[in-house]
């Protein structure tokens, strides 16, 4: 069994990328719709890396929020002005590449190195946010668990990202070993 597994760590790192490409380009084509749009802005708003894209500083959002599948038109104009939707779209854009270079690692050393990096940068910019973004701690709303360690629904969420981040360290290992094997860098 152990022989087995050896012989398959080329097809499982490749399977690493196939899963980093499922979940980067489901989540980042998402980013097209109002309703994942809409549940972005408190990461985007709070975030010292990304808050500057949009026109409306934190806390205004929180007024204009919609619960996932709910259609207010009033909200829906505030981020049409706040530049949420072009943000979403963008953003969605760059992670869909950054899942199709790590996915063209299967076939291009360098293009797979240079996904599984961003992969990783990425992730890091992702779990900033339960440093940067109130909603990802249970609030105190009178009960006994709030606030650190306690995870919201989007703190849970934005944990996962460290499998992403290693996921993405693993795959920038295995195409540097194979450059590495294939020559000098130049």
């Amino acid at each position: 069994m152990l022989t087995f597994l050896a012989q398959l760590q080329r097809q499982f790192f490749n399977f690493m990328r196939i899963a980093i490409f499922i979940v980067m380009a489901w989540i980042g084509g998402l980013k097209a719709f109002q309703y994942e749009a809409d549940g972005i802005i408190p990461f985007v708003a709070n975030s010292p890396v990304m808050s500057f894209f949009l026109h409306e500083k934190s806390p205004a959002y929180k007024k204009y929020k919609n619960k996932e599948g709910e259609v207010v038109e009033k909200n829906i104009e505030w981020h049409k002005k706040n530049g949420t939707y072009v943000f979403s779209y963008a953003l969605g854009t760059v992670i869909v590449i950054i899942g199709l270079l790590t996915l063209f690692g299967i076939f291009n050393d360098r293009m797979g190195l240079l996904g599984a990096l961003l992969t990783f940068g990425m992730s890091l910019v992702t779990l900033s946010f339960l440093i940067t973004t109130p909603e990802t701690w249970v609030p105190d709303l009178g009960g006994p668990e709030h606030g650190f360690p306690y995870l919201s629904a989007a703190g849970r969420l934005v944990i996962k990202d460290v499998i992403m981040m290693a996921g993405g360290l693993l795959c920038a290992s295995d195409s540097a070993v194979r450059i590495l094997k294939t020559g000098p860098v130049e």
